[in-house]
């Protein structure tokens, strides 16, 4: 009972440093958006609209209003759910919003999948070999990985594997021919699965392999060699030390000891980049055609409809401070100590 009432005050006390996070965030993003140039209102009545006319479409979205009233406007239909209207396509932008997300967020997720699955294992393992030939390339690789730009190298495994090759889909999540699941998370791998159409789940995970792979490679690198710095680090510890000379075998030694003790500085990486990849799916979305927000955000950026562009950004910056949070909660599950810090 005190374990699971720490835990609870734990949850507590994070989520509560959350809140003014969140209210900069919403202050941030809404000042940028009502200070940059231009006159979204002229774009979107068009290029024959009258001055009477635009007058019209910025007394209809309030923009004749001072920015505080407008603020504080908009925050109250936060409250509610409302996160504004489009001024191009005139639709409510979380409505948008919720037909794109699942898109982005099956991608990220699909990305960190890739880059934990192998980066940890791969990390621990080049700690084991440290100095030797698998190190050397690992690092080697990792550089590789991170200095290449994600575009890039998606348009690189296009021409690979979709010109040349021709063994995987040049962009898109279906083909036009299949017929898509009905929507249950908005995850096609998921509801095709649910729905059991194993020929559509093999298209999704298909269409989703380049892209994915495309926005893995930087955090699988970063993951690697800070789980392999991590593991070097906890391998010099005293209780390791301990466990070598009472003769335990060095395989209990590296799973039960040192790895779980070396993923926590790991978790770090993992929290942080789940947000940059949520943030950055712009242009590895437009190379793929991949209909996500980053899509939808580039589309309300040329066009300057400000109201999609606060919304995607609040959303990805609330995911990032929420992926956050998951990581302080494993730092208490895996650490028993962080809770009272």
């Amino acid at each position: 009972q005190g374990k699971a009432s720490d835990m609870l005050y734990f949850i507590l006390r994070r989520i509560l440093m959350l809140v003014p996070v969140v209210i900069g965030l919403t202050v941030i993003m809404f000042a940028i958006a009502r200070i940059l140039p231009g006159d979204p209102v002229a774009l979107a009545a068009g290029p024959n609209a009258t001055p009477a006319e635009i007058e019209a479409l910025s007394h209809e979205f309030g923009l004749d209003q001072p920015i505080w009233t407008q603020y504080f406007h908009y925050v109250g239909g936060l409250l509610h759910g409302d996160l504004g209207t489009s001024l191009l396509t005139r639709r409510p932008v979380a409505a948008d919003i919720a037909a794109y997300l699942p898109a982005t967020l099956e991608l990220v997720c699909a990305a960190m999948l890739i880059a934990v699955a192998i980066g940890i294992p791969l990390g621990l393992a080049t700690a084991v070999w440290r100095n030797r030939w698998p190190d050397y390339l690992s690092q080697v690789v990792a550089i590789g990985a991170i200095s290449m730009p994600r575009f890039f190298l998606g348009l690189l495994l296009q021409l690979c594997f979709a010109m040349w090759l021709m063994w995987l889909p040049l962009g898109g999540r279906l083909p036009i021919i299949v017929i898509p699941p009905p929507t249950v998370t908005g995850f096609l791998t998921i509801d095709t699965l649910l729905a059991g159409d194993l020929h559509a789940f093999t298209m999704a995970l298909r269409h989703l392999a380049m892209p994915a792979i495309a926005m893995s490679l930087s955090p699988l690198a970063t993951i690697m060699r800070m789980m392999r710095a991590s593991t070097i680090e906890v391998m010099g510890q005293d209780y390791v030390m301990t466990a070598r000379a009472l003769g335990l075998p060095r395989g209990k030694i590296i799973l039960k000891y040192v790895a779980r003790n070396a993923v926590s500085a790991t978790l770090t990486v993992i929290g942080l980049y789940f947000g940059w990849l949520l943030g950055g799916t712009v242009l590895v979305e437009t190379v793929f055609d991949w209909p996500g927000l980053g899509l939808y955000a580039t589309k309300a950026i040329v066009s300057q409809d400000m109201m999609p562009v606060i919304g995607v950004a609040l959303v990805i910056g609330l995911l990032f401070v929420l992926a956050n949070l998951v990581i302080d909660l494993l730092y208490g599950v895996i650490n028993p100590k962080v809770r009272y810090s």
